[in-house]
């Protein structure tokens, strides 16, 4: 019960965090997200109608599930446009915690690092918590840290490509750097990757196609929310340490040895 997910003033219990986007349609989102357990649900600001709540639009699912919002920049090229989003998600949504994305380029979708690093620089300065969408670049995540963000989310594989954790190896050094959570971000394809994602001690995952787009989303949210928990408590556990060679099960001493 006392291992749990902080950002700013907000605890989370559920280290899995799920997207809006892709679901064949609402109430298949709002099943899969029960079935996931999470609890902070990312939204894009610019593809969403804030003004619309009724039961049966986007927000008013997510009104009725009682998860956080947590609103993102998705979409935003530049740090102007990013700024200007997360400004506009304070006022409409009335929560100051934003994921931050600049995209720098259209075919990839990797982050803009320049763009990134003034957005965020505002940001944080205008009293934001911020979460900021990052390539696994161990420099540019201490940046952010210094900066003052509440997190970093590396992707584990391109946005949407299901590619599982490619480079497991800079997220460790990531891990090793940082003294604010890190969140997995983008990537992931199944429930293994969220797994390894946890193993290697990231303190989240967060993910939306890989559930959304799967053939049963409720039933891989639920796969999801099962690798993450899996994976923490491994993590936690602790591995044993790899071998080339084999190393019996069962102490050899005290062996009855049968005479010739």
């Amino acid at each position: 019960m006392e291992d749990k997910l902080s950002f700013g003033n907000k605890t989370y219990t559920s280290r899995l965090l799920l997207g809006t986007g892709k679901y064949p349609d609402n109430e298949t989102m709002s099943e899969a997200h029960a079935a996931s357990g999470t609890e902070l649900v990312t939204v894009a600001i610019r593809r969403v109608d804030l003004s619309e709540r009724s039961g049966g639009s986007l927000l008013g699912h997510l009104d009725k599930a009682g998860v956080d919002l947590l609103p993102n920049t998705a979409g935003c090229y530049s740090a102007k446009d990013a700024i200007l989003t997360a400004q506009l998600a304070r006022e409409s949504l009335d929560t100051n915690i934003v994921k931050l994305e600049v995209i720098g380029d259209e075919k990839t979708l990797f982050p803009d690092n320049e763009e990134l690093l003034v957005a965020a620089r505002e940001l944080v300065q205008e009293g934001f918590v911020v979460l900021p969408y990052t390539g696994d670049d161990v420099v540019l995540c201490k940046k952010l840290q210094d900066i003052g963000c509440a997190a970093v989310m590396p992707l584990g594989a391109p946005i949407g490509s299901g590619l599982g954790i490619r480079n497991p190896y800079n997220l460790r050094i990531i891990l090793e750097q940082m003294e604010i959570p890190v969140i997995v971000d983008a990537g992931v394809g199944t429930a293994s990757d969220a797994a390894v994602a946890m193993e290697l001690g990231c303190d989240g995952v967060l993910m939306n196609t890989a559930v959304a787009c799967a053939k049963k989303p409720v039933l891989m949210a639920e796969a999801m929310r099962k690798a993450v928990e899996a994976g923490r408590l491994a993590y936690k556990a602790g591995r044993i340490n790899r071998k080339l060679y084999a190393t019996a099960s069962s102490p050899l001493e005290g062996v009855v040895r049968m005479d010739d």
